[in-house]
């Protein structure tokens, strides 16, 4: 029906019966509730409720265009990475290997040596060093795991790289060529035993620390004790053959129980208890020490 100002008044039958404002829904209300239409209907303006909001599409019109789908993204191609160069691995020798195994030695992976030596040890220790940081576990020294190590350690000193860990022996010194002599070397932890430029035994020894360190030079045997109590560290010191001052040469029994893990307070250990017994009996007061790199 029409009402006043030409608006259009709808009754709403909801279950049979209006609803009335405040109506408990047992009906018997007559007043109905009202949809205002606006008067504008039919100008082409969007219908709107009370609240101005856009009326419902009406059925049979067309539906917008659905807005167009973006294109998916393209994936990049993966970057390829070059493999990391082996510098070092099991079976090398020399001087960067020496390196290497006294930089392990600073990060504490590695005990023994430096020997220069690549060995099942070395291996182990930089298969450890790389599993730690999240690097492949080859045990090779690659050019990414030298890089690593480099970052974390010092540059080692002449002492780290030689004073724990021997080398093939080289050719004697040239003051050890005549005469008796103990020839004592720090780059091969060698004894020789020479008389007239003949080697008669070769045995490892091992050195002071590094705040004691092991005298170098030309030096004579000035006293033989074969059952030596140091005085000072109250440790035994079997087959003693005093050089300089308190140092001697002497068996170890410490030496032959740890390895170079230790140091002597500044002498010449020997671990081999058969052989400085046969040296102890051939040594005389007065025969030369040379101790050199």
């Amino acid at each position: 029906m029409l009402a006043a100002g030409g608006a259009l008044v709808m009754v709403v039958a909801v279950a049979g019966c209006t609803v009335q404002p405040g109506d408990d829904g047992r009906g018997g209300g007559t007043s109905p509730v009202h949809i205002d239409v606006p008067a504008d209907r039919g100008t082409g303006a969007p219908a709107t409720h009370g609240s101005g909001t856009p009326a419902t599409r009406s059925p049979g019109t067309p539906a917008a265009p659905p807005a167009p789908r973006r294109a998916p993204r393209a994936t990049p191609a993966p970057r390829t990475v070059a493999p990391a160069r082996v510098l070092w691995s099991e079976g090398d020798h020399g001087r960067d290997v020496r390196e290497l195994q006294a930089r392990l030695k600073q990060v504490a992976w590695l005990f023994d040596g430096p020997t220069g030596s690549y060995d099942d040890l070395t291996a182990k220790a930089v298969g450890g060093f790389q599993g730690k940081r999240g690097l492949p576990r080859t045990g090779r020294a690659d050019t990414v795991t030298w890089q690593r190590l480099l970052a974390m350690t010092h540059e080692p000193t002449k002492w780290e790289l030689y004073a724990f860990g021997g080398q093939p022996a080289a050719p004697p010194d040239p003051r050890c060529t005549t005469g008796r002599v103990l020839c004592i070397s720090k780059t091969s932890r060698t004894l020789r035993w020479m008389i007239d430029g003949r080697t008669v035994s070769v045995m490892p020894v091992r050195f002071g620390t590094e705040l004691t360190p092991t005298r170098e030079g030309v030096f004579h045997v000035y006293w033989k004790s074969r059952h030596h109590v140091s005085t000072l560290y109250d440790s035994p010191m079997p087959y003693a053959m005093f050089f300089s001052g308190g140092q001697a040469v002497h068996y170890s029994a410490d030496f032959a129980a740890r390895g170079y893990a230790g140091g002597s307070h500044g002498c010449v250990n020997v671990r081999d208890e058969q052989k400085i017994a046969a040296l102890f009996a051939q040594v005389r007061d007065g025969d030369k020490v040379v101790v050199h790199w």
